[in-house]
């Protein structure tokens, strides 16, 4: 929210610097997001003082040389006077009073002619044979708004020759209103808060309105049909309005609230909702004379099934049971605390106003804003439960007032109001124990009294170092009994100050520090896949079943388990709990490459899985890891280097195997709908499945909009692979005697995989056989069908001697013989 600092010190003094006040309310819970200077030194655009200042227009006068400019005469205070060239269109022949922003020779200004935002210096020229070394501006010259189809007309009021600077220079606020700090989403409410800090008095004064036709109740009736989702609606009427554009200061206050000014009525409704905080609307009242046939009769109701109306932005919607409507007897006129209908809309032939200021239920308000897609600055206040209903009369009194003032007209005596369950707010016993207790300091009850009372409570004595307390009606946020207690302790340290409570130590003893094996267990994991180059993502927890259907083609959706589906969810793309990690990981890799080639990525989270009915799903923690593009960046040495394939995934996960230093665990080739034939493998521990990994098939990459090449994933159990991970592992010293290395090539049949030859020979080598690395697969040439050569490169070492070549050979001779018997290989010639 933006808070214009003119418009908060109508209501509350500042007493010390903005900065200062600005580090008080963020330490108070209502945080300054960023001050803007209007005007002011250290503006964007700061005012000169002696070159940029209030005057009157004298006279306006034609141009001798040009039909569409004139020559303004304009006094600038102290018997000055300049005659200016300009094509305004709001400055006529003839003219003379109205109040303008004048520049002098040597002002900086937005330069109005060009689409940027550049400041150039104003010089005087000769306009068509005129000379003139000023310029009355508009708003896009003084940096306010991008409108320059006029100048900007000032007030009757302005003080002629007083600087630009010190009449519209402004400083503003930006807030960031969290939820429990609702309240405080109007220039009141952040006065309250601005008053309780700095031990000042907010100024509220009454709104009184000058009534003067007859009674509202013999021109609107109301009835309220469901008190559960409005508690209260009231409304007052106007006739004879004349709709225009509102009066410079309303229109610059609004701008600098960050809206939009559109005519004196809808600038009204606007004005006093950020003022109040009370949300408004104004109905054509003749228009609901027409559908009425007669008196109108407003009814707030649940919609009915296939009614339907028209909202202000032009959209037909569609409502139904689930929605609060405001009717009249020929069906919906408004949306309840989210957007009007198009049909009673104010517009320029607009005369009577019907004025609603309403409170509606926030969760029904939540839900159909989220419904219809239709969020505002009024559902924004209804929304976060930060409407009192007694707000609703103030509030609507003075924008009447206001109406009245800026459009004339008639104002109808009295207010229709409906109020079926009056607001009753709570009483709450406070001690002083309590702020010991909770806060950990001590607050005396005076000064506990004091706070409180400066935030609008009533506090009464109960008893010794007790208070008994009663929130003011526009605090809704205050609970009852204990807690309603928390809740003004909080105040009372929001006041006293976060930074003020002391820290203290635990008086027991702290308990004894005991290992997590899960939580350390996955820190190793992810230690490790940094180490090997990947980078770790965290993708939603939603999905939908369809896009999970994708990773697997040729896979019925809705085959296996069922998903758990979210009642209300918060996106068509989110209805879902995710059953695996791998169709976000391709969604982010699909992202990413877009702006990089490199694509290493693992992610650690949970995945749900249904259990039964009634019961909450199992969770069981999972390991994703994607891989895509170059195994190392390009750089100059090499440009193009190797692609990412299904061998440095592997490689990936036996590091990662390595460095848990789990031993026996095995890839076996494995059929996946996921993953390429041939591409694809299970990796196992014993009869425990750790998961599996591959190359995806074509099909789940052009699903996934993913760039051509390999891309390759692995799922794996976190869970069972924290479990396996050994205690303790052994640690052997450093050899002292070099390895014999020794090159072996066998024939086998093709259906004998590599990692079967692997073990047989570690089996045969024993104690002495160091290492075993694959480095060579052939077929074809002078092989038989059916068969293919293998090479490993063997190392042979032991820790008290240099082997000798006997006892190299021997070992050698062994390993042959081994895997001869067990697999029919034969030594390659």
């Amino acid at each position: 929210m933006r808070v214009p600092i003119s418009w908060l010190t109508e209501f509350v003094d500042l007493p010390i610097p903005v900065t200062d006040l600005a580090e008080r309310l963020t330490f108070a819970g209502l945080e300054v997001a960023s001050i803007e200077t209007v005007g002011l030194p250290g503006s964007a655009l700061p005012w000169d003082r002696e070159r940029m200042l209030v005057g009157r227009v004298l006279e306006v006068t034609p141009h001798p040389n040009a039909d569409r400019l004139v020559l303004a005469t304009v006094d600038y205070g102290a018997g000055r006077t300049k005659t200016v060239v300009t094509g305004a269109p709001n400055l006529k022949v003839g003219d003379r009073g109205q109040k303008v922003a004048l520049a002098l020779e040597g002002a900086r200004l937005r330069d109005a002619s060009g689409a940027t935002s550049a400041v150039t210096t104003l010089a005087g020229r000769r306009v068509r044979g005129v000379y003139s070394d000023g310029m009355v501006l508009s708003e896009k010259e003084l940096g306010l708004s991008d409108d320059h189809q006029g100048i900007l007309l000032l007030d009757e009021a302005a003080p002629v020759g007083t600087p630009l600077a010190d009449y519209l220079g402004d400083t503003v606020l930006e807030l960031e209103i969290l939820p429990n700090m609702a309240r405080c989403l109007s220039i009141l409410g952040v006065a309250r808060e601005v008053a309780a800090l700095t031990g000042g008095r907010v100024r509220i004064p009454e709104p009184v309105m000058a009534a003067t036709g007859p009674p509202v109740g013999e021109r609107v009736q109301i009835e309220i049909a469901d008190p559960s989702l409005c508690a209260r609606y009231t409304a007052t009427l106007i006739a004879g309005v004349a709709i225009g554009p509102s009066p410079e200061w309303v229109r610059r206050r609004l701008r600098l609230a960050g809206v939009r000014p559109i005519s004196n009525v809808v600038d009204v409704t606007n004005y006093v909702m950020l003022e109040w905080g009370q949300p408004l609307h104004a109905f054509d009242y003749d228009a609901l004379v027409r559908r009425a046939r007669g008196v109108p009769r407003i009814i707030v109701r649940r919609g009915k099934a296939g009614e339907a109306m028209t909202t202000l932005d032009g959209v037909a919607r569609t409502l139904g049971p689930e929605r609060l409507l405001i009717t009249d007897t020929a069906g919906p006129i408004a949306v309840a605390g989210v957007m009007g209908g198009a049909e009673t809309e104010v517009t320029d032939a607009t005369r009577t106003v019907l004025l609603e200021s309403a409170n509606f239920h926030f969760v029904s308000v939540r839900k159909t804003v989220q419904a219809l897609k239709l969020p505002s600055e009024a559902s924004a206040r209804f929304g976060r439960r930060g409407v009192p209903p007694a707000l609703a009369v103030p509030a609507v009194t003075r924008a009447t007032a206001l109406m009245q003032a800026l459009t004339g007209g008639e104002i109808a005596r009295g207010v229709a109001d409906c109020y079926p369950a009056p607001q009753v707010p709570p009483a709450i016993r406070l001690c002083a124990a309590d702020a010991r207790r909770i806060l950990g300091m001590e607050v005396p009850t005076g000064d506990m009294a004091r706070i409180l009372t400066a935030l609008d409570f009533r506090c009464e004595p109960a008893g010794e170092a007790a208070l008994r307390v009663t929130p003011p009606a526009h605090r809704l946020d205050i609970g009852e009994g204990i807690t309603g207690v928390h809740d003004l302790l909080e105040e009372v340290a929001r006041v006293v100050g976060y930074d003020r409570i002391p820290a203290t130590d635990m008086a027991d003893r702290l308990p004894p520090q005991r290992d997590n094996a899960a939580v350390e267990g996955e820190e190793r994991l992810r230690d490790l896949l940094v180490v090997a180059g990947l980078q770790e993502i965290i993708t939603y927890r939603l999905t939908t079943p369809e896009r999970e259907a994708a990773v697997t083609p040729g896979v019925e959706p809705g085959v296996g388990r069922r998903h758990i589906r979210l009642a209300n969810p918060i996106s068509a793309d989110r209805v879902a709990l995710r059953q695996t990690l791998l169709a976000g990981l391709l969604e982010t890799m699909a992202h990413n490459a877009r702006i990089r080639d490199r694509l290493w990525f693992f992610e650690i989270g949970p995945v749900y899985l249904p259990v039964g009915p009634g019961e909450l799903p199992a969770e069981p923690r999972r390991l994703g890891i994607g891989m895509a593009g170059p195994l190392v960046p390009a750089s100059w040495g090499d440009h193009a280097p190797a692609q990412t394939d299904f061998f440095a995934l592997k490689g990936v996960v036996e590091a990662l195997l390595q460095g848990l230093h789990l031993r026996g665990a095995v890839f076996e080739a494995a059929d996946h709908p996921t993953f390429a034939p041939g591409r694809a493998a299970r990796l196992a521990l014993g009869p425990r499945t750790l998961g599996f990994l591959g190359e995806i098939r074509p099909a789940v990459r052009r699903a996934f909009d993913l760039p051509p090449g390999p891309v390759c994933l692995a799922e794996l159990d976190l869970e069972a692979l924290v479990e396996a991970v050994p205690p303790l592992s052994a640690l052997t010293p450093v050899p002292r005697f070099p390895p014999a290395l020794q090159d072996i090539a066998v024939v086998v049949d093709d259906a004998v995989s590599a990692a079967d030859l692997a073990g047989a020979i570690r089996a045969a080598g024993g104690a002495l056989l160091a290492d075993v690395r694959l480095f060579d697969v052939y077929r074809g040439g002078q092989l038989p069908p059916g068969k293919k050569s293998v090479a490993f490169s063997l190392a042979f070492q032991a820790a008290d001697r240099t082997l000798t070549d006997a006892e190299v050979a021997d070992e050698k001779a062994r390993i042959v013989e081994t895997v001869s018997r067990r697999l029919g290989a034969r030594l390659r010639g």
